[in-house]
């Protein structure tokens, strides 16, 4: 049963990142700030977000930005030139900046994201795939996890699809529909971080398939009514945990 104490909790938690007490304040995807052009960011994202699976997040983002200040490589970044590429340059491209580290299946999974993308989308970028729906999270759902699934490795997964709903409000001018679909993105400091706050039991750090649904559910659930979207919990709740749990307080009085 959710409390009235600990959504005081949450938004505690929220208002401690906003006022920069949970430390780690820049992340991962800050570093193309001032890199990547505003009209080219969606692309970016969107594949670099392809990657983010099991490795440091702050590496990947850091490779993307040097492949994309190099010129020679800065095309990996549109979807309709890398479904027209070969497959032996799109390696070369993704491996020499360390943007791929698995020199088969990366580079197949870029590749295969910018064909759906392209497929799906008249202008074969990013905005073009989103403005298809009207910027509806259901319909985009049904694209890419349901219609086009196989085309979106890892990309369509709960943990990563979510993240990357949240990130493009973030870092674009995109304008959800439905926000409160983006569930929080469970990985391994958000499942920590829920238990910690005790709105789920130490079974759901086995990490599972199931425990992660089972914490995106809580999640929505406990927000029901409140006025916050799961989405918005997710930063907080991440920084909260890689800092080790620092005390629930602003000014040193923890919250009772």
């Amino acid at each position: 049963m959710v409390t009235g104490e600990f959504l005081e909790n949450v938004k505690l938690l929220i208002q401690m990142h906003s006022e920069g007490h949970l430390g780690g304040e820049v992340m991962p995807e800050d570093v193309l700030l001032g890199v990547v052009p505003e009209e080219e960011l969606m692309n970016v994202l969107t594949l670099g977000m392809s990657l983010n699976y099991q490795r440091n997040s702050y590496a990947l983002w850091r490779s993307i930005a040097q492949a994309y200040l190099d010129e020679s490589s800065r095309w990996i970044f549109d979807p309709r030139t890398v479904s027209q590429s070969k497959i032996e340059d799109l390696r070369s491209a993704l491996l020499y900046h360390r943007v791929a580290l698995q020199p088969n299946r990366h580079p197949e999974i870029w590749k295969s994201v910018s064909n759906g993308i392209n497929e799906s989308s008249l202008r074969g970028d990013v905005f073009g795939l989103i403005d298809s729906v009207q910027f509806d999270i259901a319909a985009l759902k049904t694209i890419m996890q349901i219609k086009r699934k196989s085309e979106f490795p890892y990309l369509s997964g709960p943990k990563i699809f979510n993240y990357w709903l949240y990130v493009l409000e973030s870092y674009t001018a995109v304008k959800w529909k439905t926000r409160e679909l983006i569930t929080v993105a469970p990985d391994t400091h958000i499942l920590q971080a829920t238990v910690k706050l005790g709105l789920c039991s130490s079974d759901v750090l086995n990490g599972s398939a199931d425990d992660r649904q089972a914490v995106a559910e809580a999640w929505e659930k406990a927000l029901l009514g409140s006025g916050l979207a799961p989405i918005d919990v997710h930063t907080p709740l991440w920084l909260w945990s890689r800092a080790g749990f620092p005390e629930l307080s602003l000014s040193g009085s923890p919250l009772s």
